[in-house]
């Protein structure tokens, strides 16, 4: 006879609770690690009694299963794996913009399509838990992680994370193609000392409570079942063990009863990088007790947690209710009757279907900023395409020359966190070349047959170096290279030269490598790197229409050159399709509608450069600098122009329980079709506390023809013009504010009515 835990017809709550009065100590506390299996399973499972693995080959996750069907209790492991703008590290699949590019749509349902399709096919391959969405806002562009968020405003952050987690998690985790979603990193993670990953984060509960919380609150609430805690401390104490957070308000105030993961090896750091405990013993306790569920990659946990257990330092109901949070999830995912082992037939059908192929060609359109334009772009006026998406020519054979580092930089145009990006070593070759569209791939795969493309490299970006702090760090991960500054190489811009002064447009497609991005890789600059100004300097000598493509992890500083060229177009990394985006943009194919989700720099000294800053007593500026964003949050062109008109306020006295109504006319005065987004920001005019001096609260976006003039109608629920008092409580306090409402976060692009809070 079964087990009660194995009766599917009981509750989960019984099936939990018999399990857990079957296990061992060791049994319990293998049940609360999630461990690196890049070098294999089996000891893991059979010695370590693990609960979780991560970074597990095509390979390893076959055995792994067929090793735990030979388990004592045959508890099914969760396997996780970082898919986090499509399913990263599986050959051919679908891999999207990353989530700074996906932001740039503004657009909640499209990210919670991209979601739903990568739910689907990483699901077909036996992971069941992806660690994203990140919800962590940029303020500083030097942290190497700012790729991964969805920008710098908390309102957009939690629209678009919300979508994300909707759409991994399904109609629910019964749902076979449903993943777990995970809100990361909790909390104020991105808010680093000088811009460097995973540094202290001095904020206050206050500053907490105001910015980096409410995109977590609105996903704890919405039932996003699993939070991971950042690397950093605040206030002293590392995120791991801060019982304000994880208890206090997470668990308390909020009412979360998720499934909290540290981050890699955040138990350990505690031992051998922040010096807080002893021992791993005494780490161990610390983290059980502060309510952590499951720990990621601190193997010394297995033995620690049971030494503490044996030193008094932990009691084993504690890590009983831990050991209860993880299996309630593997209940609920059924995989005691379903592990979900990988499905060939699933993956022949659901891995870059024709539909997901679809998909990234929107979001990648979608992604694309136009920054400026001269009325250069669209090439040749616009054109139209043929059946086979190809432009048609207009009767006048052009040469478009295609030059710099990033042109045909695949990994670049994938971004952080896929293929060759280094986190795995399944993949030495990254993802099927043909399935990546490179700039100059789409370029010549799109202008009208009558036209040449050429190419040039122009420059280098960078060369790798050992670090001289040795090959690995404390905890025997390896370094990664010390970046350098490649050397301007006169052949190679003299080559770039020559391709611009025998075409008719150039196209400049500079940025960062991947070399440049991602944990432990925050930059002391933003400067174009290499030989990549020269290159730019030396093509604006030309005089040939220039139209520089920044394709980058973060927004960077551009030189004078850049900002005097014919166009800028900010692609950060697009993704599979970018290149057939950028084209199709390029050549007027597709109307360019991204708008940014973050600011760029004029220079690195002015970090941050967020929008919503509380104002400062001297003014906004340097005595050598103006604080103003060449680019600000919001912006972005399209081949049209719009115009906006009669704000109205319909409510300007309102109580705390009301909506505030109101309408604005936008109207399309140019001859090409666009889609505006509306964006909504709200100015209280006097606050009890500092507070920001606008923030956006909500966005609309309309699709308008040439011509055409459309009334929107906009709403704000009162109970969301808070802000957070001096006692660190969310109010909405009496009096005056405005509604500002425009096409960007720039004061003079915004219109404004006033109401009044009774």
């Amino acid at each position: 006879m079964p087990h009660p835990y194995q009766d599917p017809a009981l509750p989960v709550a019984e099936r939990v609770a018999d399990l857990v009065g079957r296990m061992t100590l060791p049994e319990k506390v293998g049940q609360m690690l999630q461990l690196d299996a890049r070098d294999g399973v089996r000891s893991l499972i059979e010695d370590v009694h693990v609960g979780s693995i991560l970074h597990t080959s095509p390979e390893h996750v076959l055995e792994a299963h067929d090793l735990t069907e030979q388990t004592r209790l045959r508890i099914p492991l969760l396997v996780g794996e970082d898919c986090i703008h499509g399913h990263s590290f599986w050959e051919g699949a679908t891999i999207y913009p990353t989530q700074l590019g996906m932001a740039a749509s503004w657009d909640r349902s499209l990210v919670e399509r991209v979601a739903r399709a990568t739910a689907v096919e990483v699901a077909a391959t036996g992971i069941h838990w992806t660690f994203s969405p990140v919800l962590c806002i940029t303020r500083d562009l030097r942290w190497g992680r700012v790729n991964e968020t969805f920008g710098e405003d908390p309102f957009l952050i939690g629209e678009l994370a919300s979508a994300m987690v909707a759409g991994y998690q399904g109609d629910g985790l019964d749902d076979p193609t449903a993943i777990l979603a995970t809100a990361k990193h909790f909390a104020g993670y991105s808010e680093t000392q000088g811009g460097r990953d995973a540094s202290e984060s001095d904020i206050s509960h206050r500053k907490l409570r105001s910015w980096f919380l409410p995109p977590f609150e609105r996903v704890a609430r919405e039932g996003c079942r699993t939070f991971m805690l950042g690397y950093q401390s605040t206030d002293g104490v590392p995120i791991t063990i801060n019982e304000w957070l994880l208890s206090d308000v997470l668990r308390g105030e909020w009412g979360y009863t998720g499934t909290l993961i540290t981050d890699w090896d955040n138990v350990g750091r505690m031992v051998w990088e922040q010096h807080i405990q002893p021992d791993h013993a005494h780490a161990a306790a610390a983290a059980v007790n502060a309510g952590n569920d499951m720990v990621m990659t601190t193997p010394q946990f297995f033995q620690g947690a049971q030494d503490a257990v044996a030193q008094g330092l932990l009691d084993e109901s504690a890590l009983d209710a831990a050991v209860a949070r993880v299996l309630t999830l593997k209940f609920e995912l059924g995989l005691f009757e379903d592990p979900r082992r990988p499905d060939p037939a699933r993956e022949a059908t659901d891995i870059a279907p024709p539909a997901h192929t679809a998909l990234n060609v929107e979001v990648a359109r979608r992604s694309l900023v136009l920054l400026t334009n001269d009325g250069t772009l669209p090439f040749a006026g616009g054109l139209d395409a043929d059946a086979s998406g190809r432009a048609r020519s207009e009767g006048t054979p052009r040469t478009v020359a295609v030059v710099g580092p990033n042109a045909d930089d695949p990994d670049t145009t994938l971004g952080d966190w896929a293929g060759r990006s280094g986190q795995v070593d399944w993949l030495p070759d990254g993802h099927p070349r043909h399935m990546i569209s490179t700039v100059l791939d789409g370029l010549r795969a799109h202008v009208p047959a009558d036209w040449s493309v050429t190419h040039a490299r122009g420059a280098e970006i960078l060369t790798l170096e050992p670090d001289p702090a040795g090959a690995f760090f404390p905890d025997g991960q390896p370094r990664p290279p010390v970046v350098a500054s490649a050397a301007v190489d006169d052949a190679q811009i003299a080559e770039a030269v020559a391709a611009a002064q025998g075409a008719d447009y150039v196209v400049a497609v500079v940025g960062d490598r991947i070399e440049l991005v991602g944990e432990g890789r925050s930059t002391a600059t933003l400067d174009l790197l290499g030989g990549q100004v020269a290159l730019l300097d030396a093509l604006e000598a030309t005089g040939t229409p220039m139209v520089v493509v920044v394709l980058a992890s973060k927004p960077l500083v551009l030189p004078p050159s850049a900002h005097r060229a014919a166009a800028i177009v900010w692609a950060a990394n697009p993704g599979m399709r970018g290149g057939q985006a950028v084209a199709e943009v390029l050549l007027g194919l597709v109307e360019p509608s991204g708008r940014l989700p973050i600011s760029f720099a004029a220079h690195v000294g002015q970090q941050p450069t967020y929008y919503n800053q509380i104002p400062g007593q001297h003014g906004d500026r340097y005595a050598d600098l103006t604080q103003r964003q060449p680019f600000a949050f919001g912006e972005g062109l399209s081949y049209t122009t719009v115009s906006y008109a009669d704000l109205r306020v319909l409510t300007p006295a309102v109580g705390p329980d009301d909506t505030v109504r109101a309408q604005v006319t936008v109207t399309n005065t140019g001859a090409r079709p666009t889609r505006e987004t509306v964006q909504v920001y709200l100015h209280d005019v006097v606050t009890s506390a500092t507070w920001a001096a606008k923030e956006l609260k909500a966005y609309r976006q309309v699709d308008l023809a040439p011509g055409e003039s459309v009334v929107v109608d906009l709403e704000l629920p009162v109970a969301d013009c808070t802000i957070v008092d001096r006692h660190g409580t969310r109010v909405v306090e009496p009096g005056a504010f405005d509604l500002l409402v425009g096409p960007s976060s720039r004061d003079e692009a915004l219109l404004a009515g006033r109401f009044v809070v009774a």
